[in-house]
């Protein structure tokens, strides 16, 4: 007699969200279709919605995995004995993940939010909050760096945040247009400089 034969998942969960993560980041949240994700993940959309969610859910997961990679650089850069030296190294593993050879180039924070509609505003905003925690924690970095003396009296640490995390979004917009590593390598040394002390 046969055994009645349990549903199983045709898929693999993790390759899915991977795929659908590199989709988000190539084309950005708004460009990028159910129908464009259920082709790239090989999977039919009810198998989507069973899986994640809805777009939006599969988006928000992909972005925590996406920002679970990139965590491993920042933290490794605020551990730096310098602000300087924390700077540099953030700055250059920007330039490194940005243009791995077997990732998008850029940064998915930065072009997950390109062209999206006012429907759309959530998502904008979702992607400013990570941004928001890349800044914050090299704030926190430099106003130790200004109790322990690294920096001078008086720096304004909100302001030297901000402009780091320009310069990292900077670099990530020149990786998506086509700058080499080596030119971004270059572009991370000077932006360092910006940062007072050795």
């Amino acid at each position: 007699m046969d055994m009645p034969r349990g549903r199983r998942r045709a898929f693999d969960r993790d390759a899915a969200l991977d795929t659908a993560m590199e989709m988000f980041w190539r084309r950005g949240y708004a460009s990028t279709s159910v129908a464009d994700l259920t082709s790239a993940m090989g999977i039919n959309p009810p198998s989507l919605y069973a899986a994640f969610g809805n777009k939006r859910a599969l988006f928000e997961e992909a972005l925590r995995r996406y920002s679970k990679e990139r965590a491993r650089y920042l933290s490794e850069a605020m551990a730096e004995p310098t602000a300087r030296a924390a700077v540099l190294r953030f700055l250059a593993g920007t330039a490194e993940a940005a243009t791995l050879p077997d990732r998008p180039a850029g940064c998915m924070t930065v072009q997950g939010g390109l062209a999206c509609a006012e429907e759309d505003r959530e998502v904008v905003e979702l992607l400013a909050t990570y941004r928001a925690g890349t800044r914050q924690a090299l704030l926190e970095r430099f106003e130790k760096a200004l109790a322990d003396g690294d920096l001078p009296p008086g720096t304004d640490c909100a302001a030297l945040a901000r402009i780091v995390v320009a310069t990292a979004e900077g670099l990530n917009v020149e990786a998506a247009a086509g700058a080499t590593r080596q030119e971004l390598a270059a572009a991370a040394a000077l932006g360092a400089a910006l940062v007072p002390g050795s």
